[in-house]
């Protein structure tokens, strides 16, 4: 990678044809057909802009040539024409920027630089107009009832869907620029009075010393950075597509991390139970959320322990009481039970893939292939028995129940770690396997935050609106895993 040293951050040149002749051989004018250029005289003084077609709204563009043509109708010559055009850009965003590196930096991410000839300064005005989508429902966060908008992959649209619900002078987006080669912008969201001071800080810092030459994966690339996540299959930052689960976390005293082109927002801190958390249940009464949640929960459970513990029954029926003696198969296979368990297992996961990959008009076709076919057959010719179809589809299930995509991947993998435990050591393996799981989980500290707060450390109040969907009129309390500073969400005394 090169290193940042073998940039030159020099001054704009008085002379245009030098500014020129960098951008023609440090930019690509005049190679890049996407890099523009335009030469005006204005009141008898050179002038040149330089912008991305594609980048900027053409419109702005036209009209801003306009404005400066007519300068030389309406004003007389003058010696500082850089005021004059300054001036006349009353309403636009503009801002003067010194080197060229700046002004190329500017250039690339979208916005316009107006030079004149003489003067060691360009005017940057914000033209942008990226190519993008429109606001629409995540498909990974679907409600019944809700807002339909959520994040897209422009982050100027992004921070301006979360202020729209969040109208707080205190309400703060600061933004960086990662990569070399990227210069991928960044922001981070928090609410100034409510988020802690020193985990904003530790962000900005983490943020700030990211040294790469691009991001193009984006989040996944920053939390890597942000969480020294290494070969962890867990998830340490939430994701969330939703404008309004960004907002109440902002409110929470969370601090939420936007990156331009991921249409993905990263909270954090985060803790495993807020992996497992719909905006769903918040769109019901207290009563129907709690009843939503604990039938998540279920399923989640059921995503990790019920194959191996299935499995631990029919390896060891002794365990199992004189009611349930029915479980497990009642005739032997010449292919052993894990391999079965493992095979189907995998034979979902090729299924989910296949589903990513498949265009949407043959996912029916392959659906019925899979489902008919492959299973039914693979029963029929001895390959598995239907009971293990049972509980393999029933855990498959409660994979597909878990909110989170990273949480029930990882999950996935543990449960396969489980039953190879069960099929060697059998008993010990099962208990040994689940101790060393809550270890692992309780070992976890992302941004100093215990990732299995709040049963460990174990906080009565915090738990029981974990398992209970508290009314929003009786969610006074931040909850304390932020630290924030300001503790009450809403005034005890009201004047």
């Amino acid at each position: 990678m090169e290193k940042k040293a073998g940039k030159n951050f020099k001054k704009i040149p008085h002379e245009l044809d030098r500014l020129e002749q960098y951008f023609k051989e440090r930019v690509g004018l005049g190679t890049s057909f996407d890099i523009g250029q335009r030469k005006l005289v204005i009141l008898k003084t050179n002038v040149q802009l330089y912008y991305v077609n594609g980048l900027c709204e053409s419109l702005y563009i036209i009209q801003l040539v306009k404005e400066l043509v007519n300068l030389n109708e309406h004003e007389r010559p003058s010696k500082n024409v850089f005021e004059i055009i300054r001036n006349r850009l009353i309403h636009e965003s503009v801002e003067v920027v010194k080197t060229i590196d700046e002004m190329a930096d500017q250039v690339l991410s979208g916005l316009l630089a107006i030079v004149v000839e003489g003067e060691e300064c360009a005017l940057i005005i914000d033209v942008r107009n990226y190519p993008g989508r429109q606001p629409e429902e995540p498909d990974t966060e679907k409600v019944v009832r809700g807002s339909r908008d959520g994040y897209v992959e422009n982050i100027v649209l992004n921070t301006a869907l979360t202020r729209r619900r969040i109208r707080d002078e205190n309400l703060r987006f600061e933004i960086f620029k990662v990569g070399e080669r990227s210069k991928t912008d960044i922001a981070i969201g928090y609410i100034d009075g409510v988020a802690n001071p020193e985990l904003v800080e530790t962000i900005r810092k983490e943020i700030s010393s990211i040294d790469i030459d691009g991001i193009s994966m984006a989040d996944k690339t920053v939390e890597e950075y942000l969480m020294k996540q290494g070969y962890n299959p867990y998830p340490l930052v939430r994701y969330t597509e939703r404008a309004d689960v960004g907002a109440i976390h902002l409110l929470e005293g969370h601090v939420l991390i936007f990156i331009d082109t991921s249409p993905s927002v990263m909270i954090t801190p985060a803790t495993f139970f807020h992996h497992v958390q719909h905006a769903e249940e918040y769109r019901q009464s207290s009563a129907v959320g709690t009843f939503v949640r604990w039938t998540r929960f279920l399923g989640i459970w059921a995503s990790i322990f019920l194959l191996p513990l299935w499995f631990l029954f029919v390896l060891e029926p002794s365990l199992l009481p004189e009611k349930l003696a029915y479980i497990g198969p009642n005739k032997e296979s010449d292919v052993p039970l894990i391999i079965q368990l493992l095979i189907a297992d995998l034979g979902i996961e090729f299924l989910r893939i296949a589903a990513i990959h498949t265009p949407t008009p043959l996912s029916t076709a392959m659906g019925l292939i899979a489902a008919v076919l492959i299973g039914q057959i693979a029963v029929d010719v001895g390959l598995f028995h239907s009971e293990v179809i049972l509980y393999v589809s029933i855990a498959a299930i409660g994979t597909f129940s878990t909110p989170s995509y990273e949480l029930s991947v990882a999950n996935k993998i543990f449960r396969m770690i489980l039953l190879i435990a069960v099929a060697l050591f059998k008993v010990p393996g099962f208990i040994v396997g689940c101790t060393v799981y809550m270890l692992y989980l309780i070992s976890l500290r992302p941004l100093n935050a215990p990732y299995m707060w709040p049963f460990i450390p174990f906080n009565p109040i915090a738990f029981i609106q974990v398992l209970i969907r508290r009314p929003v009129p009786g969610s006074k309390l931040r909850p304390s895993i932020v630290h924030p500073r300001n503790r009450f969400r809403q005034p005890e005394n009201k004047p």
